[in-house]
C-alpha cells in the first residue's frame, strides 16, 4: 500500500509538530485564564518563567512516551490515548510549576482541569482535523473505489479500518444477516441487511463485494454466495481470522473466493486416533510426493509425528521444493517448542517406482512401515496419447513397488485410485482399476502387508484442475470452455482428500476398497457460470447476447465421461468414519492374475499399444475404449472373448488364459 506524505524529512516534520504543539498548549494556557476569570499577562514575571520551562518540559515528555512517531493519516483509538497521557503529563507538569511559584492556589485549583480540557480538545482536534484533510486530498488525488463488506463481526471492522488508511477501496456500507447492528453506524460506516443489497449497489456504483466472514463455515458462506451471485459484483474475501492474528497474512489481503465455498463441504473433524494409527513414530514413505495429492499427503503426515518421512519422485525440482518447504516447517516448529528430539527425519529420494532396485533399496534403507503410493500419470488426455507408458507408471509402478514393500515387511501400503477406474472409458481409469486388481491379489495371496486403496473423485487446485483453469480463462477475457454442457464431476479439497485418505489406511484389513463420500455431483458448466457471475461479469450465451464472457463447448475428450462413478457392485458398507466407505467388490486372485500380468509386461517391452488394449478389455470389468482412439479405426480387428465364452471353452478343454472364468469369491 502507498502511503502519501509531504516531501519533508521526517526529523522537520516532528520539528513542525512539536512548534505546533507549543503554540498550542500556550493557547490552552492563556484560554485557562481568561475562562478562569484570571488575567495571564498579569502574572509575575517568576511565575511565567516556571510556566514557560513547563511547557518546554512537557515537549521533552511527548518525545520520551513516542507522541510524534504516531503518523497522523493512520491516527486511531491508540493514538488518542496517547493524546489524553500527554495532555495529562502537561498538566502534572505544570501543577508542579505553580506549587513552585508564588501564584495563588484558588487560580491554580480553577485553571489546572480547563487547561487540561483545552490542551486535549486542541492537541486532538488539530490532529484528527488534519487527517481528514489528507485523506481527503488523497482521495481527490486517487479517488478510492466503492466497496460493500459483507460481515460487521470483528473481521470486518478491521478490514474497515485498513481499507479507510489505505488508498485503494472506500468502505461505503457494511451488510450483516444479523439483527443487533442493523441500522447502526461503525465509523461512519452504516449496517444493512442483505435485503438492501441490489439498492446499495446501485447507489454506490459497487463493482466490488468484500466477505469479512472468515469464522463461517463452507455451507453458510454458499449460502451468502448465492445471494450475491446475480448482482453485478466481483465478491473476494479477507484471509481467515487465525492468519491475520498470527500475522502470516494481513487484514488487507483481499483475493477472490476459495472454490471450495462455491460446494458448501463442511469437512468432518478428523479423528486423532484413525490419524496417528499407521503414521505416528513409524517411518512413513509417500511416492509422487511432489505432487499436488503426494505434497498435502506429507504436510499432514509431518503435522502428526511419524519418525521418518521419505519423499518420493522423479520430478527433481518439485521434490527439492517440497523438501525445502518441509524442513522450514519443522525449524520453525522446533524453535517454537524448544523441543529438538521432537524432530522428524526428513529424506528425499529422487526416482521412479519403476525402478525395482531403487525401489527395494529405499523401502530397506530407510526401514519403512507405512506406504503411500500416489505416483501416477492421471491425465486422462495424456495417458490416452501415450498408452505404454501409462501402464508401466500406473500397473508396474504399483506392483513394483507392493512387492518390494511385501517382501521387505512394510505393514501397510495406501494405494491412491480415482473415480475414472470404475467402469472406465479411457485408459488411465483402467490402469488403476487393474492397479487395484494387483493389490487386491497380492492381498489374496497373502503376506504380512496390509493392502488397501482409498477411490475419489476431482481434487480442487491439483495440478490440471478445472477450477484454475477457468480463473485463467475468464481473467482473459475468456471465453470459458467446457467439454459438454451435461458433464458433472465429483469435487473435494485437496486437504480434506488427504485427512481421509490417511484415515481410510488406518482402517485397512486387506485388500479393502474405500470410497470417499464425495457429496453431490456438480455440473462444470454450472460451476463456470458461477465463478463468472462471482468475478463480476455475465455470462454470455445463447440466452443472453450482451454477456461479458462467452461460454463454449469443446465436445467430450478421447475417454472422456459424462458422468464419474465411485462404485463398481452395489454392496457398500459403512466404517467407523462417517464420510469414509467400505466397496466389497468382485476380485481376481493372483494365479488368475499373473498370466494376465506377463502379457502386460511382454507388451509394454515391445511398445505393443494393440496388445495393452487387448489385455485391458479382457482384465478390467465394464472398460469401454472411446472409439475415437480405438485401434479398430487403425485398420486393426481385435478379437476378446468376453467372460461367458471363456467359461465354455474352459469347460471345453481348450487352453485359455484364465480370467474371469472363476472369479474369486472372496469380498473386500
Amino acid at each position: 500500500m502507498q502511503v502519501y506524505s509531504i516531501p519533508i524529512s521526517r526529523p522537520i516534520k516532528r520539528v513542525i509538530t512539536g512548534c505546533w504543539d507549543a503554540v498550542l498548549l500556550g493557547v490552552s494556557l492563556v484560554f485557562s485564564y481568561g475562562l478562569s476569570g484570571a488575567a495571564f499577562f498579569q502574572q509575575e514575571q517568576k511565575t511565567l518563567l516556571f510556566l514557560a520551562v513547563a511547557l518546554l518540559l512537557s515537549l521533552l515528555a511527548f518525545i520520551r512516551v513516542g507522541l510524534y512517531r504516531v503518523l497522523v493519516l493512520y491516527m486511531g483509538l491508540q493514538s488518542s490515548l496517547l493524546i489524553a497521557q500527554c495532555v495529562t503529563i502537561a498538566t502534572f507538569i505544570l501543577a508542579v510549576a505553580y506549587s513552585l511559584s508564588s501564584a495563588q492556589g484558588e487560580a491554580r485549583i480553577a485553571i489546572l482541569p480547563i487547561f487540561w480540557m483545552l490542551a486535549l480538545l486542541m492537541m486532538g482536534g488539530s490532529r484528527l482535523l488534519g487527517k481528514l484533510v489528507i485523506i481527503s486530498l488523497i482521495q481527490n488525488f486517487r479517488p478510492k473505489e466503492p466497496v460493500i463488506i459483507y460481515g460487521a463481526g470483528s473481521s470486518g471492522m478491521q478490514l474497515l479500518a485498513a481499507l479507510q488508511s489505505g488508498d485503494q477501496y472506500l468502505p461505503v456500507a457494511f451488510v450483516d444477516d444479523g439483527h443487533k447492528l442493523l441500522g447502526s453506524t461503525v465509523h461512519g460506516v452504516r449496517v444493512y441487511g442483505p435485503n438492501s443489497l441490489y439498492e446499495l449497489v446501485e447507489a454506490f456504483s459497487v463493482r466490488q463485494i468484500l466477505l469479512a466472514i472468515p469464522s463461517a463455515s463452507h455451507a453458510e458462506r454458499k449460502e451468502i454466495l448465492n445471494k450475491l451471485e446475480h448482482l453485478p459484483v466481483h465478491v473476494k474475501t479477507v484471509p481467515d481470522l487465525f492468519d491475520m492474528v498470527s500475522g502470516k497474512v494481513g487484514v488487507d489481503e483481499i483475493r477472490d473466493i476459495d472454490i471450495e465455498d462455491l460446494l458448501g463441504r463442511d469437512a468432518v473433524p478428523p479423528d486423532p486416533q484413525l490419524l496417528g494409527a499407521c503414521i505416528r513414530s513409524r517411518s512413513v514413505l509417500v511416492t509422487g510426493a511432489a505432487g499436488s495429492i503426494g505434497s498435502e499427503l506429507c504436510r499432514q503426515i509431518v503435522a502428526i509425528g511419524p519418525s521418518r518421512l521419505v519423499l518420493l519422485d522423479s520430478f527433481e525440482f518439485g521434490l527439492y521444493e517440497l523438501e525445502q518447504e518441509l524442513l522450514a516447517k519443522l525449524e520453525h516448529q522446533r524453535l517454537e517448542s524448544g523441543n529438538a528430539s521432537a524432530a522428524v527425519e526428513i529424506q528425499a529420494a529422487l526416482g521412479s517406482v519403476g525402478n525395482d532396485s531403487f525401489i527395494r533399496d529405499v523401502i530397506k534403507r530407510f526401514e519403512i512401515d507405512t506406504v503411500y503410493h500416489v505416483a501416477a500419470y492421471k491425465q486422462v488426455p495424456m495417458v490416452e496419447n501415450n498408452v505404454v507408458e501409462g501402464a508401466r507408471n500406473n500397473i508396474f509402478g504399483t506392483l513394483t513397488t507392493a512387492q518390494a514393500s511385501q517382501e521387505q515387511g512394510v505393514k501397510d501400503f495406501v494405494f491412491i485410485s480415482t473415480d475414472k477406474a470404475v467402469r472406465p472409458t479411457n485408459y488411465m481409469g483402467a490402469t488403476k482399476r487393474f492397479a487395484e486388481q494387483v493389490l487386491q491379489a497380492l492381498a489374496q495371496h497373502g503376506g504380512a502387508t496390509r493392502f488397501s486403496m482409498v477411490r475419489f473423485g476431482n481434487v480442487l487446485g491439483s495440478s490440471g484442475s478445472v477450477v484454475p483453469l477457468f480463473r485463467r480463462q475468464i481473467s482473459m477475457g475468456g471465453p470459458v470452455t467446457v467439454t459438454h454442457p451435461e458433464v458433472t464431476r465429483y469435487f473435494m479439497t485437496v486437504q480434506e482428500a488427504a485427512q481421509l485418505v490417511i484415515q481410510a489406511g488406518s482402517m485397512a484389513t486387506g485388500g479393502d476398497v474405500f470410497v470417499l463420500d464425495m457429496h453431490e455431483p456438480i455440473r462444470i458448466v454450472d460451476l463456470a457460470k458461477k465463478m463468472v457471475h462471482l468475478m463480476g461479469y455475465d455470462v454470455r450465451d445463447e440466452n443472453s447476447y450482451r454477456g461479458d464472457i462467452a461460454i463454449e463447448y469443446t465436445g467430450l475428450r478421447p475417454g472422456e465421461k459424462l458422468y464419474e462413478e465411485l462404485l463398481i457392485g452395489e454392496s457398500v458398507t459403512g466404517t467407523d468414519h462417517p464420510k469414509i466407505m467400505r466397496a466389497e467388490e468382485e476380485t481376481l486372485s493372483w494365479q488368475e492374475l499373473k498370466p494376465l500380468i506377463d502379457q502386460l509386461a511382454r507388451a509394454c517391452d515391445t511398445a505393443d499399444s494393440e496388445e495393452i488394449r487387448r489385455v485391458l478389455l479382457t482384465a478390467v470389468a465394464g472398460f469401454e475404449p472411446d472409439v475415437s482412439t480405438d485401434s479398430k479405426e487403425k485398420g486393426v480387428e481385435i478379437a476378446v472373448e468376453p467372460a461367458a465364452a471363456l467359461k465354455d471353452n474352459a469347460a471345453a478343454g481348450a487352453s485359455v488364459t484364465p480370467i474371469f472364468s472363476s472369479r474369486s469369491s472372496k469380498k473386500n
